[in-house]
């Protein structure tokens, strides 16, 4: 790995006051009297964990809170933590706690304003990665690509722009899109909410993030501190995948009535990481009309989203994305849609040779012993068959089929010219007209 890249990506910076936040000062006591509320805390460290906030701003926005005769000290220090003041809601600050619940369920991390967060997506762009051969190849070690193809995608992942990837089924158009995700290796920081107008916006989402392993310092080294804004969570560069299940209102704000809050949509929580449309002709919408939807993201790398209100607004597009598709691009999209799609790389099947390679690599994994008579029969018996079109799906398929017979007839695993053309039957539906 890289070691350049890992340490590449600046943290967001702690807020040292109330001011530095700039976040609606109401929004923030609101968060405030909330939290207290529905945790249930009284010691200003626990709501300073509970609102993702250093100690000393938590302590200004309590004063803060205090001055209103909304918060009032318990007078008691709590001896099982260090001697630290409690702190009560008083009965003005139920009340304010529960109108406050009434126009918005949202309470705990105090969101990033959406600009605070375009400075961090800056620091950490998609387009800032430079990958190498070697960590290309790393990544894609466990496929047999051929040597042009690594060629192409790398000047293509290292650009950070859309890639469009096409060619026959069964060749590894998702594999090696993950192969891309795990050459990027390094880690970047996702608000768990951002801010606009005053409403908030969910982002960190534990089913698209996976939260980096907490890094311990070295107690050697001389005050190595490494605080980062904690409204932000540490992760692995996110990847998310949709395939024929992709439709267009997945593209938009999600509104949460109850809570009266929103939650990023899916290319909004890939910021700084991978976006994947998958097996793209197999949506309900045409792909013309999805990758219309991309043309504004794509060229000037902001998105538009809308809020209940109707009201538009501007958020970073900041994400690599990668279509995948077993159509021919000309059949799918007019020449203006393909011009905005800077890479279009076609996935081939794999010659003999590679296709051979495949075979005894799977064979060797699956420990089923190869057998020379049974391969001659695959590739000149089978194969002229089907006009010898490779594809790297077929040797796991094959081996696996045979497995399963062998299992099934008690014998040691083994390949046979006759195993063969039992697990090739289930390879192909033999075309024919069925009578109802």
């Amino acid at each position: 790995m890289n070691m350049q890249v890992s340490q590449g990506v600046q943290a967001p910076p702690p807020p040292s006051t109330i001011e530095e936040m700039q976040l609606p000062v109401v929004m923030m006591r609101d968060i405030l009297l909330k939290t207290i509320f529905r945790k249930n805390l009284d010691l200003v460290s626990e709501i300073a964990t509970a609102i993702c906030l250093p100690r000393a701003v938590t302590q200004e926005l309590v004063d803060m809170a205090r001055v209103q005769k909304l918060l009032e000290a318990t007078g008691t220090l709590n001896a099982n933590s260090g001697g630290e003041m409690g702190y009560q809601l008083t009965d003005a600050g139920k009340t304010r706690s529960l109108d406050a619940l009434a126009q918005s369920e949202y309470f705990g991390a105090m969101p990033v304003p959406l600009n605070v967060y375009r400075e961090q997506i800056q620091r950490q762009s998609i387009r800032n990665i430079q990958i190498t051969r070697d960590q290309l190849t790393n990544a894609m070690g466990h496929l047999i690509l051929p040597d042009n193809l690594l060629d192409q995608l790398g000047p293509a992942v290292s650009a950070g722009r859309s890639i469009l990837m096409y060619g026959p089924p069964g060749n590894g158009k998702s594999s090696i899109s993950n192969g891309i995700r795990d050459a990027m290796g390094d880690k970047i920081y996702v608000p768990r909410a951002i801010e606009y107008a005053g409403q908030v916006i969910t982002v960190y989402d534990p089913i698209v993030h996976s939260k980096a392993e907490v890094e311990v310092d070295d107690p050697n080294s001389l005050r190595r501190t490494r605080t980062f804004d904690t409204r932000y969570v540490r992760c692995e560069r996110p990847t998310v995948i949709t395939g024929g299940e992709l439709s267009l209102d997945m593209l938009d704000l999600v509104y949460n009535p109850t809570a009266r809050t929103y939650q990023a949509p899916l290319q909004l929580k890939s910021t700084g990481g991978i976006f994947i449309v998958d097996d793209l002709g197999r949506q309900a919408e045409p792909p013309q009309t999805l990758v219309n939807r991309w043309i504004v993201p794509l060229e000037e790398n902001k998105d538009i989203l809308a809020l209940q209100s109707g009201e538009k607004f501007e958020v970073p597009f900041d994400t690599l994305v990668i279509f995948s598709t077993n159509f021919h691009p000309n059949e799918i999209f007019d020449k203006a849609a393909l011009r905005r799609i800077f890479f279009k790389i076609k996935i081939d099947g794999p010659e003999q040779e590679d296709f051979l390679k495949i075979f005894a690599m799977m064979a060797r994994k699956r420990q089923m012993p190869l057998d020379e008579t049974a391969l001659v029969h695959l590739l000149k018996k089978k194969y002229p068959t089907i006009d010898n079109i490779y594809a790297n799906y077929q040797p796991i398929f094959l081996i696996d089929q045979m497995i399963s017979i062998c299992e099934f007839e008690g014998i040691p695993y083994q390949m046979t010219p006759d195993l063969i053309d039992r697990a090739w039957a289930n390879m192909f539906v033999k075309e024919e007209k069925i009578v109802h």
